[in-house]
């Protein structure tokens, strides 16, 4: 398998490949883990244990350890039958039409559901507030294009109908939307504005973490523009060229400036001391509507705890 090849997590799905001479006598439950996006180690172990896995026609246990030319088939499962209901939560809404919303995200909610967290999430509040959402992202995700992270607040598009997600996401994978973030990271960033430009994937060390590696990677670009520089601290712009898992927190912490309270990224002892989770808000989203064919562009302005947060640094 070619290191730049990554399968999206489709439930319902059989993913198929070969393995090349740099992942033979591998683990194949981490080859498995590293080949497809958006799963954990611990659901692979579950799909060998179910049988889901095959080598070469043949079902194989999970420390397997392939050869090179070994041809893998994967039924991935369908999602657990969650039952996700609609709930009366207050939602920004930026722009609705027949077609899509913008949603402004406060930070803390989660975008969407998953099994041991089903309420509370924005797909929950969409649920409640509109009865026609797009079904391409199954039943955990209705309408859900895109997403940020739960302590990442700003703007997200949803879809209405299946149309209109195919148009969004056709755009977001040819990397036309625009995307601007503000973010406060650590340290003074002396060049005025820059590109990251360094390769994306999941750390070995810990999985639910990313990290900038050649393996298993996928091309990931962010430009950023200082916009204050504050004592010790940084405030930036930065746009998104293409759209990967943390991609703003990685890139950061890659260059030696990591998001203010990043939970995961930053080396802050305490790294709630200026603020709960990483001072990262999605401020303009901009696309071309899938109907009409023209421009739209949405601002959302910062919210209260990164206002807050601005302040105190500038009065240190």
């Amino acid at each position: 398998m070619n290191d730049k090849t990554k399968f999206e997590l489709e439930h319902g799905e059989v993913l198929e490949w070969t393995f090349d001479e740099s992942e033979a006598g591998e683990r194949i439950d981490k080859l498995v883990t590293e080949s497809i996006e958006g799963t954990s180690r611990s659901a692979v172990q579950q799909w060998f244990k179910e049988g889901r896995v095959t080598v070469n026609g043949k079902v194989v246990k999970a420390n397997y350890r392939p050869d090179a030319g070994d041809e893998v088939r994967v039924e991935i499962p369908e999602p657990e039958d969650l039952d996700i209901k609609a709930e009366n939560i207050p939602l920004d809404i930026v722009y609705e039409d027949a077609d899509l919303l913008v949603v402004n995200k406060p930070r803390g909610m989660v975008v969407h559901p998953a099994p041991g967290h089903t309420s509370g999430t924005l797909v929950n509040a969409l649920m409640y507030h509109c009865k026609d959402l797009s079904g391409i992202n199954g039943v955990l995700r209705p309408g859900i294009v895109h997403r940020i992270d739960k302590d990442t607040s700003g703007l997200l598009m949803v879809a209405k109908s299946d149309r209109a997600h195919a148009s969004l996401s056709a755009q977001l994978k040819e990397h036309s939307i625009t995307r601007k973030y503000i973010a406060v990271v650590h340290g003074r960033i002396e060049h005025l504005k820059g590109t990251v430009d360094a390769p994306i994937g999941r750390d070995p060390k810990d999985r639910k973490m990313f990290t900038v590696t050649d393996r298993n990677s996928k091309p990931a670009v962010t430009h950023f523009a200082v916009l204050e520089h504050i004592g010790d601290f940084t405030l930036l712009e930065l746009a998104l060229e293409t759209g990967r898992t943390h991609q703003i927190r990685v890139h950061m912490k890659f260059i030696g400036h990591p998001l203010v309270g990043d939970p995961m990224y930053s080396r802050e002892k305490d790294r709630s001391r200026y603020i709960d989770g990483q001072a990262l808000h999605a401020a303009v989203l901009g696309f071309v509507h899938p109907v009409n064919g023209q421009y739209m562009e949405f601002s959302a302005p910062l919210p209260e705890e990164m206002t807050m947060l601005l302040k105190r640094l500038r009065s240190m």
